[in-house]
């Protein structure tokens, strides 16, 4: 018998989840003091818990604020992944950090995930003055995985006109789920993302074919790009996800957004957390000055 999409989706977050999402020791920024609290947040697909990143006591205060999605293709769910990046950002942007646990399938399918993220970044957005952040100035990112759910909440967040983020960060992100993934080549014989473990992801978070051209699901086959937020856009030479990175970020600056997009050569998919240092490092600190620029006071 044929093993379920959701069971190996389950194997995985079992066996593989803490593999996955373990970030290179050169790479945790363990020298970066942390000031972090718990915060939950009701949304319409139940309560989620987040971390919140302060930044030093010298920054301004109220601090300009970024919501962060973490990878793990929709089905690992270890927002500590991105500690690194959470406190590097909040000390060098001088802003809070709001990192989210968004639910993950197989328990929780599409569109489950989308509405957390989208609801968490409202309510951000609207309860700065009683949790001491600026939510007028407003960005939104995230990594693989996350950066996807980024780029819906941006696509939500333009629709409904209840915020506006100064800046949305796509790291890596999967952003055409309809094409087969063995149509995604990569420049080197064995990248770190394999078309089972990329079906095994979309099979388990969009279960239902019909839905994987959806934009809120595969953001880089929409054609209705116009208004969205200023982005970054990074992608990475040898992932089967650059192509895809690549084509959105021309088509955002097609559509009129403000793009600044890199492409980090010589590195595969989740460099950011599993190096090489050096190239990660870098995207880290690019990822934290154009925020500090984003969410400047006079922006």
């Amino acid at each position: 018998m044929p093993i379920s999409p959701g069971t190996k989706a389950r194997a995985i977050q079992l066996l593989l989840g803490r593999v996955i999402s373990r970030v290179h020791k050169d790479l945790r920024f363990t020298d970066v003091p942390k000031r972090t609290e718990p915060l939950r947040v009701e949304t319409g697909a139940g309560p989620v818990t987040c971390t919140v990143y302060r930044p030093p006591a010298t920054a301004e205060t109220p601090a300009p604020v970024y919501v962060n999605f973490h990878g793990g293709g929709f089905v690992v769910a270890r927002p500590e992944q991105d500690d690194h990046i959470c406190r590097y950002i909040a000390a060098e942007a001088g802003c809070v950090v709001i990192n989210v646990d968004y639910a993950v399938a197989p328990q929780h399918q599409y569109p489950v995930p989308v509405t957390q993220a989208y609801d968490v970044t409202a309510w951000v957005a609207r309860n700065g003055a009683a949790h001491d952040w600026d939510g007028s100035r407003l960005a939104v990112g995230g990594h693989s995985a996350g950066a996807n759910l980024t780029a819906a909440v941006c696509r939500l967040a333009r629709e409904s006109g209840a915020f506006s983020p100064r800046l949305q960060i796509i790291d890596s992100a999967p952003l055409d789920q309809l094409a087969d993934p063995a149509t995604k080549r990569s420049l080197v014989a064995k990248p770190l993302l394999t078309p089972q473990l990329m079906r095994t992801f979309t099979a388990a978070y969009v279960p239902d074919p019909a839905d994987r051209a959806h934009p809120l699901v595969s953001p880089g086959l929409a054609d209705d790009l116009a208004g969205l937020p200023p982005a970054l856009v990074i992608t990475a030479e040898n992932d089967r996800l650059r192509d895809e990175g690549d084509a959105y970020a021309k088509a955002l600056e097609a559509a009129g957004v403000p793009v600044t997009h890199r492409v980090f050569e010589g590195v595969d998919h989740y460099f950011t957390h599993a190096g090489p240092v050096a190239a990660g490092r870098e995207a880290i600190d690019l990822m934290a000055t154009t925020l500090r620029t984003a969410l400047a006071a006079e922006g």
